[in-house]
């Protein structure tokens, strides 16, 4: 405060003055403010108060607003300093002057101006020939001349924080003798910091109307957390303005990731362009190569090493030098060991004086804004334009395909490789820029080593492993959204991604060494002779190949991943390999199972180079096994990418094989509802035809289905033959945005007419409705379409499909079942035991009525399924040759196996 030199308000605000009493000395007083901020400082039940019934000390204060104008009419105005210390030289001051930054959000709409340390507060003071008051040295303390002997005392730190405890306790003990001493305080128990103390002076002086805490936003030391102040000081400055409108019209020409950066946050940045202060008064960086002499009337700029050389040489003819640092180093020899010859960082550049007219000159004592060094990276890093020139000059090498960096380094990086771009070659730096978001805590929170909250990457990186750590954090948001991390999520991704893609080809390896099949890719099954399920899961392998290069080329990795992970979970593994277990399974090599084979191959070897970029170290590991057969072992790394092949692309198939999947998904949920598992078969599906086309479309997967789901018929009908109900019910959270005053109409409308709005939206996913000339778009969000259940069957809807499944068990059905759930057994005990997947066996089961019937009437069934040679019901097993098995919650027995020589 006691360097401010002027007051400034807002153009066009409205400002009002106020006749009233000073609340702490009672004297009259009329103040000036903002009208918008009257009811902060004044409260409107004091409105009626008689100003002749106010009494010194009374709290309810009488006021009323006498005057009103706008900011421009008190531009100008002269008023006395508050601290009286000390004058400024270099300017006008104490007047009233207009700022476009001031508010009305808080304060009073009048702010005080302290152009020494402040951005605003300078541009403004500098813009009204205002001068300045630098009370504060560079160590944070007060000249001595803020001193008043009783509440300021000059060479003390403004902010506390900056004090020892001793220091503190010393100052403690210095105010309280003075304090007490004048009698401002009676007996002073604790520090005042600075702050308290002027409060203290000016209510004395009469110039306090109200005091309160306020938290100042401020920068704060990032290691100590401990207040940092701006000082004024002189710099070097680099013209940006000139190439401002240059620079905003080719940033309009790069893809920025998201566009608002580009558009936003660095295209307003580049709209209010100042000119960037290119010096840094620090130790460590690289000097400023300008010398000046000491009247600052002659000045040498360096542009090179060998130029420095020279004037050095020059330096020492005229007696200003005795030897050249720089002696040893040879002109035109780019060699790293050239170079290490000498040092131009501080303190040596230091060192170095130079002669102009005969006059000494010493290098400019600061360092160049390291961001300049990073802006210059591009030409810096191919030694331009010593070396390489033409790869800049021709544009060999430059600009950058692709840059990433953090949304903070709008006013870094950024921003100083596009100006010295701009500047020096009139061209773009980059032609894509992804701006990265932070990585926060699972909460929000940044992270903190001194909050607790930092995940340690080193041992994140030990535990999951850099692959699963990359891959979590690119597919789990946006690279320019804010990244909430949470290691639980790596874990997700190592068993749901990379555990399923590690199994499916354990599975693949298993059974391709079994058969010795080594894949010949000039000797392949002509994809138009494979079976449908391998045609669908080639769509869409090269439908992933498509989404995913069309994602990678615009930036967008997140998307790629999340295809990548849906393929994988959804289609190769938990459709594609589940149906085709068989296929692997059977003795002969047959053209189908080769097939089977060739596919899963083709599927696991493309996989690894589409998810190569993000998981490098996973995708060389099952791309080498996938090839290693060849002897020549290879890196996915060295292979071309993977290019689309549209011509095995088949829409159709793969809307039939969604439809498969999604009515699979249908029935299987029901079954978990009604807690059938699914090794129970099942008679009976029942489906509503929507049109001839849904029909054509679920008639050429009907067998996947009922294999998948284990029903032995599906059936088509109308809604009226199932005897289907449904209900609607309205999701009020969407429609009351588009709804708005309509709701209750709607709601009518759809207690009515719900069957209608069923239809249409299961139809076309959508029903349009007209409420008061207004059109209200229903969607498959704004409702839940509700199956009641018929006896016997329990009914489910999704979207345009509905689906009917019968519960009802026979008898024949519950043995069937039995016999599955046996099998499954028998199986379990095959992999206990060690067998290979192609011995045979013999089944020892112990005779259990329950079992007897299915075992009799699926004989064939169970033989077939786990390679048993000779089944055998006996009377008695021992338990220490057998295996006790639960068969389901109900049926136990003992059983043995044996490999069949």
């Amino acid at each position: 405060m006691p360097s401010n030199t002027a007051l400034a308000v807002g153009k066009d605000i409205d400002y009002v003055f106020v006749e009233s009493f000073n609340p702490f000395s009672g004297a009259p007083q009329t103040v000036v403010l903002a009208k918008d901020l009257v009811n902060k400082y004044f409260s409107e039940k004091h409105t009626d108060l008689k100003f002749e019934d106010y009494k010194v000390g009374d709290k309810n204060i009488p006021f009323k607003i006498v005057n009103h104008c706008k900011g421009s009419d008190l531009e100008g105005i002269s008023y006395e300093q508050l601290l009286q210390f000390t004058q400024p030289t270099d300017g006008d001051a104490f007047k009233v002057i207009v700022g476009d930054f001031v508010t009305t959000t808080d304060g009073t709409g009048i702010v005080h101006i302290a152009p020494s340390f402040g951005a605003d507060d300078f541009r403004v003071a500098k813009q009204n020939g205002i001068g300045s008051l630098t009370l504060v040295d560079k160590r944070g303390r007060f000249l001595p001349e803020i001193n008043d002997g009783t509440f300021l005392y000059g060479e003390e730190y403004v902010k506390e924080a900056y004090h020892t405890d001793a220091e503190k306790q010393v100052e403690f003990e210095k105010q309280k003798q003075i304090l007490e001493a004048t009698g401002k305080i009676k007996e002073l128990k604790a520090y005042l910091s600075v702050d308290e103390r002027i409060v203290l002076k000016l209510q004395e002086e009469g110039k306090l109307f109200k005091k309160e805490t306020y938290e100042h936003s401020y920068p704060h030391c990032w290691r100590t957390d401990k207040p940092v102040l701006y000082y004024p000081l002189d710099s070097w400055f680099i013209k940006s303005t000139a190439a401002k409108d240059r620079m905003i019209e080719l940033n309009k020409t790069i893809n920025w990731k998201p566009e608002a950066t580009g558009t936003g946050r660095f295209g307003n940045w580049l709209e209010n362009l100042n000119d960037w202060n290119l010096s840094r008064s620090r130790f460590w960086g690289i000097p400023i190569p300008i010398w000046t002499s000491e009247d600052s009337s002659e000045q040498i700029v360096i542009g090179s090493a060998e130029e420095l050389k020279n004037q050095i040489d020059n330096s020492i003819a005229k007696g200003f030098m005795t030897e050249n640092p720089l002696g040893k180093f040879v002109p035109g020899n780019f060699t790293a060991e050239n170079y290490d010859t000498f040092d131009l960082h501080k303190p040596y550049a230091d060192n170095i004086v130079l002669e102009k007219n005969g006059k000494k000159l010493f290098r400019e004592p600061d360092l160049i804004d390291v961001w300049f060094d990073s802006g210059a990276m591009p030409y810096a890093q191919v030694h331009y334009p010593f070396e390489n020139k033409e790869l800049i000059d021709d544009k060999k090498y430059y600009p950058a395909d692709f840059i990433a960096e953090g949304v903070d380094q709008t006013r870094g990086w950024f921003f100083t490789l596009h100006a010295i771009a701009t500047m020096n070659f009139d061209s773009v730096a980059y032609k894509n820029v992804v701006s990265n978001g932070l990585v926060l805590d699972k909460n929000g929170n940044k992270m903190s080593k001194r909050l607790g909250n930092a995940v340690d990457p080193f041992e994140t990186i030990e535990k999951y492993g850099a692959d699963a750590t990359r891959w979590y954090m690119i597919a789990n948001a946006a690279p320019w959204d804010n990244l909430k991390f949470d290691v639980e999520g790596i874990g997700e991704v190592q068993r749901k991604l990379f555990g399923t893609l590690y199994n499916t080809y354990g599975f693949f390896a298993l059974y391709a060494n079994v058969d010795n099949f080594v894949v010949d890719l000039n000797n392949t099954v002509n994809v138009s002779n494979r079976s449908e399920l391998d045609r669908w899961i080639l769509s869409k392998l090269n439908s992933l190949v498509k989404d995913v290069t069309e994602q990678y080329e615009t930036f967008e990795p997140h998307k790629a991943a999340r295809y990548i992970e849906e393929f994988v979970d959804e289609h190769l593994s938990n459709w594609y390999i589940r149906l085709s277990r068989r296929r692997f399974w059977k003795g002969d090599m047959s053209d189908d199972k080769k097939a089977a084979y060739e596919t899963l191959f083709e599927c696991l070897n493309t996989l690894s180079q589409l998810m190569s970029p993000i998981a490098p170290f996973f995708a060389d590991w099952l791309y080498q096994n996938l090839n290693d057969v060849s002897g020549e072992l290879n890196s996915v790394h060295l292979t071309n990418y993977p290019k689309v092949n549209l011509s095995i692309i088949d829409t159709s198939l793969e809307k039939r094989m969604e439809m498969a999947q999604k009515i699979s998904s249908m029935i299987l949920s029901i079954r978990k509802k009604e807690n059938l598992r699914v090794r129970q078969p099942l008679q009976k599906i029942r489906i509503p035809i929507l049109d001839n086309e849904f029909r054509t479309h679920v008639e050429a997967v009907k067998d996947i289905i009922l294999a998948e789901v284990n029903v032995k018929e599906l059936e088509f009908v109308t809604e009226e033959e199932a005897h289907i109900v449904k209900n609607l019910k309205l999701n009020f959270k969407t429609l009351g945005k588009k709804c708005g005053k309509h709701m209750k109409t709607v709601q009518a409308y759809a207690n009515d007419h719900g069957d209608l709005i069923i239809a249409g939206i299961e139809k076309t996913g959508q029903f349009k409705m007209n409420v008061e000339g207004e059109e209200i778009l229903l969607e498959l969000e704004d409702v839940e379409i509700i199956p009641v259940d018929i006896p016997g069957w329990k009914v489910a809807n999704s979207g345009q499909i509905t689906v009917a499944l019968d519960i009802t068990l026979s008898e024949s059905l519950k043995e069937e079942g039995l016999a599955r759930e046996l099998v499954n057994r028998i199986q379990n005990l095959r992999k206990d035991s060690g067998l290979d997947v192609t011995d045979k066996i013999l089944v020892k089961i112990q005779q259990n009525d329950a079992l007897d019937t299915a075992i009799q009437n699926n004989l064939n069934y169970i033989c077939a399924e786990t390679l048993t040679g000779d089944l055998q019901v006996v009377q008695n097993l021992s338990a220490a040759t057998a295996n006790s098995v639960e068969v389901d919650e109900l049926v136990s027995t003992l059983i043995s196996i044996e490999k069949l020589n």
